[in-house]
């Protein structure tokens, strides 16, 4: 709608920084190989080096989402964003001009939490400045950006060497501060700092000049009202409050059990450790094109379906793929020779052990079409849809730091099961992790259909309504 224009432009100009996060997320994937094989002998990296440089990502992540739960009530959501472009410059530029080991988890630690605090930012920033119609697609953005800057290095990573793709890094990081110095702040948030004249110039920017905002301005401003600028310890014991946040933080948790962050981080040594019919290389790239695709399904049917539709049909799709990789993995060929890079799995060749697989079989396609199945159900649910909850059902007196608490919970857990993989991998088999991924996607489906409330087409006062005073007043 021509209305939202500049809410898109502002949401845009916002969402760059997300992609930042998907590119830095994958950076390992094609980089862990190219190191293995490194003349310069500070950098060739040991099984153990592999680990940590995949996995440190995740602790710098969980520093952001800790940043965040101060940064984002005390800068606001738009400098909070901006401010994730140092570390994120930073981080690159030591990755790219690295001489030994602990530059590359320097810059990693670095990209990691500049990913940790857009990620708690900017699906907050993208739901308080969108209108209840195009909240949904909107808040699929974050995800789709995401999606869009792994798929990016993906590619970039079957042209350039491990070095420039970390310098191609920074072009993204430079754009969104520049456009982001044009955008307004979200109007509650400099409601909640007492700047009421300053809020209802950024919503009528926002909104356009031919429409009327009185009403939806009165509105924000009642609820900020109602809610003391600091939480006391007797409000945060209150349901309305802890319920909520409970629920954000539960969602996190299980999206990362799920083992979307391993998958991802390690998603060429997989496919390397398994028998497949394509190169390595062009099956993550294959891998990312399709969950781009995913995210763009989820954007178009998040307001149509509704966001509890759509989380079942994603840990159902996820369940399946999970337990089809375990079943090939344990019961499938091998394949010819082992795994030379991370060694993902250890494979004795005997009597007891599955056939070798041969390069035209066609049954070696499994590995790459399970994986895009779970990359499609994550991608159209329980990708894009946490970060949309979060932002939409926490209460606007502990959003800032209840979304920088989620982040943190959340790559607290992606740090420890990325950390922990390859020791599970190689003590147990590759087989393992998949069959506990496929465990979790069932508890999330009881989990969504016991504790998580629909809030499509709803605005975020009527959403803390529903959690205040119950589902009567939510639907009415």
């Amino acid at each position: 709608a021509p209305q939202n224009r500049r809410v898109f432009l502002a949401t845009f100009a916002a969402v760059l920084g997300n992609f930042s996060f998907g590119y830095a997320l994958v950076y390992t994937s094609p980089v862990i190989p190219a190191l293995e094989h490194s003349l310069d002998p500070d950098l060739i990296l040991t099984k153990t080096q592999a680990s940590w440089f995949g996995s440190i990502f995740t602790l710098g992540a969980a520093a952001g989402g800790l940043s965040a739960m101060v940064l984002n009530d005390l800068l606001g959501r738009k400098l909070s964003i901006m401010f994730s472009a140092v570390p994120s410059a930073a981080g690159y530029a030591l990755m790219a001009g690295a001489h030994g080991f602990w530059m590359l988890l320097l810059g990693r630690t670095l990209t990691g939490f500049a990913g940790g605090l857009t990620a708690a930012c900017i699906p907050v920033y993208v739901s308080e400045i969108a209108t209840p119609g195009v909240r949904g697609a909107l808040g699929a953005t974050p995800q789709l950006m995401a999606v869009f800057g792994s798929l990016s290095l993906y590619a970039l990573g079957l042209l350039l060497p491990w070095r420039w793709l970390a310098v191609a890094g920074e072009g993204p990081v430079l754009v969104m501060v520049l456009l982001l110095s044009f955008m307004p702040n979200s109007p509650r948030f400099l409601l909640s700092r007492g700047r009421d004249a300053e809020a209802l110039r950024a919503l009528a920017w926002l909104r356009g000049t031919d429409t009327d905002i009185r009403w939806e301005f009165e509105q924000i401003q009642d609820n900020v009202r109602r809610q003391s600028t600091h939480m006391s310890w007797a409000e945060a014991r209150s349901p309305h409050m802890y319920r909520p946040v409970l629920i954000a933080l539960l969602m996190r948790f299980l999206q990362q059990l799920m083992g979307i962050t391993p998958i991802l981080v390690y998603l060429q040594p997989i496919f390397e450790s398994t028998a497949v019919l394509l190169p390595p290389k062009d099956d993550a790239a294959i891998v990312g094109a399709v969950r781009l695709f995913s995210v763009l399904i989820a954007a178009v049917t998040m307001d149509l379906a509704g966001r509890k539709v759509l989380l079942f049909v994603s840990a159902t799709i996820m369940f399946a793929a999970n337990l089809t990789l375990g079943l090939y993995v344990h019961f499938g060929p091998k394949p010819l020779t082992p795994n030379s890079t991370v060694g993902l799995e250890s494979m004795p060749l005997g009597d007891t052990e599955p056939p070798l697989a041969t390069p035209s079989s066609y049954l070696t396609l499994v590995p790459l079409v399970a994986t895009m199945l779970f990359i499609t159900g994550y991608a159209m649910g329980w990708g894009p849809i946490t970060w949309l909850l979060m932002s939409e059902i926490l209460p606007l007196q502990a959003r800032g730091v209840a979304s920088g608490l989620c982040v943190l919970v959340s790559w607290l857990t992606a740090f420890a099961l990325t950390k922990s993989f390859l020791l599970v991998v190689n003590a147990f088999g590759l087989h393992v992790p998949f069959f506990f991924f496929a465990a979790v996607c069932v508890a999330s489906l009881v989990f969504t259909g016991c504790c998580v409330p629909e809030t499509k087409g709803r605005s975020l006062e009527q959403i803390e309504s529903f959690f205040r005073t119950g589902r009567r007043s939510f639907l009415h």
